[in-house]
């Protein structure tokens, strides 16, 4: 028990003298932007830690009476927020609170807890020590699915422990205009503050995927994350200018500065305008080139975006996060009700399911599995499930049983060889069989395609010809394993992307290729949702760009303001024969035949 007393010291709160001593002068800082938008505020710091009152369990029955009844109390505290927080910002957080309340309501959870006050911990020392496991076990996970347990781990940990010290209140903010300056931040801790009006949400520790980030986008609040040494160069109070357009966070910004900024709000709001009145019109190119803008969703809440943001269907669908965020396996049925509902969601527009992109360091917490060297070139994804083909056909089969008598479209990570594609082809074909055998349903329409992420697969594309429907460019994985620059390393990520000329030119041969042999092409990833690269997609002859849902908009203004028979022989030719920078280069070219670009 000493022990753990000892080892409840974090370095993370200990003062570590002049060297976090906070400059008084204005300071520029770089994040990463989770939500869109400007915005302005005095910093409100938030710190959910809550220190154990005592560490020792006098009485043991006591203790776990005491741990029942705030377990009790926090189950209830989350079913009142999804019923009265969730309603009002609408039905967007409720899949993120919905997993968030299946981790509550985990019973190895509450297990460990018990199992601590057993060993002579208080009910506080307890679950403080399930938060430092939770921590100690998580965050050296490379995959962003994985991270958020340890978020929502920790903020059911730090909710526990407040309702054991007989705090439950909510958050209350004095300011008028306020930014929440937090190190980690849990959904449900983030929507407690859903109505005091904050200005912009900074976040040291998290990803655009995380649970906050998607509370965050669906309370409409300009946030950014990742931003080092954050809670370190900020005292309460500061004046803060959130750039989440650019991705800079201005600490104490002078005049010019905030000048500056109000110009930028303005403008803005220009483009926003423009954007909502294209929301219902094609991303038609002026010579009259039709190109579909899809969106990206891993959640059913995402797909609440597809009317808002003017998608015409949804070009990838992440299907691993349903595994991720539970302890057991999701059943059959689970999965069903997930499928259905996401395809009533779209209402008639395509759905492309990407099936489970597991293994490696996507790490299923029902199997236990060993961690690898280097999981982002290991077992995972396709690999992994044709491996584990009894998870691999169940899957499968609710995708089919959940389509019912409507179209079906799926599509495998990772394939690096055609004989994995052609395998995996082979199931889905077996259990259509097998589901029409037993229920008399078949889809209306099936059409099965592979994502393009390894290089290899590439020159390939002649075997796939007449088995593969279509093709699918990951740009995530696809660009860190052609510049060997892994995307999850700050110091390579960047340096790095696909306006590249190498790269273009690689794009250019998979382009010519599939249509050689007959396969439609499209993409999907990050570099989609930038208006300059997705320029120079359309250039290279894709014809249907998967995105986030902000970048739509933006997206189909580049469109709609582009002549591709003008453009495409001046691209061409400067991807042929590159003349310095070539992003510098292209900028230059679109100005020349004004291209609206979101980057100009």
């Amino acid at each position: 028990v000493l022990a753990e007393i000892v080892d409840r010291i974090d370095p993370e709160h200990l003062d570590n003298g002049e060297g976090q001593r906070r400059a008084r002068n204005p300071a520029s800082l770089k994040g990463r932007v989770f939500c869109e938008g400007l915005g302005y505020g005095r910093a409100v710091l938030h710190d959910p830690v809550v220190p154990a009152a005592k560490f020792f369990a006098g009485d043991q029955e006591i203790e776990i009476a005491r741990l029942n009844r705030a377990l009790a109390d926090l189950k209830t505290s989350i079913d009142r927020m999804m019923a009265i927080d969730g309603a009002a910002l609408g039905e967007d957080p409720r899949d993120v609170m919905e997993t968030y309340r299946l981790l509550a309501h985990d019973p190895s959870w509450a297990e460990k807890l018990h199992e601590g006050v057993r060993s002579g911990l208080s009910a506080e020392a307890s679950v403080d020590r399930a938060r430092r496991e939770h921590r100690a076990r998580l965050q050296s996970a490379r995959d962003l699915y994985l991270r958020e347990r340890l978020h929502d781990l920790e903020d059911l940990d730090n909710r526990l422990l407040r309702i054991l010290g007989g705090d439950e209140g909510k958050p209350e903010i004095s300011e008028e205009r306020s930014v929440l300056v937090a190190r980690r931040l849990g959904p449900a801790e983030l929507l407690e503050y859903a109505n005091v009006g904050l200005r912009g949400i900074l976040l040291e520790e998290a990803a655009a995927s995380s649970h906050a980030a998607i509370v965050a986008r669906a309370m409409g609040i300009p946030t950014l994350g990742g931003i080092e040494g954050l809670t370190t160069r900020i005292d309460q109070g500061d004046w803060l200018i959130v750039d989440a357009e650019q991705g800079t966070l201005h600490v104490r910004p002078d005049d010019s500065l905030y000048d500056a900024y109000k110009a930028r709000v303005a403008l803005r709001s220009e483009r926003q305008a423009a954007y909502a009145a294209l929301r219902d019109k094609p991303a038609r190119t002026k010579d009259g080139r039709t190109i579909k803008l899809m969106l990206n969703a891993g959640l059913e809440l995402d797909l609440d975006m597809l009317g808002p943001a003017g998608a015409d269907g949804v070009g990838l669908f992440r299907t691993e996060f349903q595994f991720l965020v539970s302890e057991t396996l999701p059943s059959l049925d689970d999965q069903i009700t997930l499928y259905r509902h996401v395809l009533d969601k779209a209402a008639g527009k395509p759905v492309i399911f990407r099936t489970l992109d597991l293994g490696g360091d996507k790490v299923l917490p029902a199997l236990n599995l060993q961690r690898e060297e280097n999981p982002a070139l290991g077992w995972r994804s396709i690999r992994f499930a044709l491996d584990h083909k009894g998870l691999f056909r169940r899957q499968l089969r609710a995708l089919i049983r959940a389509a019912g008598s409507d179209p079906l479209t799926v599509m495998f990570p990772m394939v690096t060889v055609p004989a994995e594609f052609d395998e995996a082809r082979d199931l889905v074909l077996a259990e259509v069989e097998w589901s029409a055998a037993r229920t008399g349903k078949r889809p209306a329409k099936l059409e099965i395609g592979v994502m393009l992420e390894t290089p290899a697969l590439a020159y390939s594309l002649k075997e796939l010809a007449g088995r593969a429907e279509f093709l699918s460019v990951g740009t995530n994985d696809l660009m860190q394993f052609f510049y060997a620059a892994d995307r999850m390393t700050p110091h390579v990520s960047d340096r790095y992307d696909l306006v590249f000329p190498s790269a273009l030119r690689f794009l250019k041969q998979v382009a010519d290729d599939c249509a050689v042999n007959g396969i439609r092409l499209s993409a999907c990833g990050e570099a989609t949702g930038s208006s300059l690269s997705a320029l120079c997609f359309v250039a290279l002859g894709f014809t249907n760009l998967s995105m986030s849902a902000g970048a739509i908009g933006p997206v189909k203004r580049m469109i709609r303001s582009l002549d591709m028979a003008a453009f495409q022989p001046d691209f061409m030719s400067a991807l042929e024969k590159p003349n310095g920078s070539f992003r510098n280069h292209l900028l230059g070219l679109a100005a020349e035949h004004g291209i609206e670009l979101a980057e100009g």
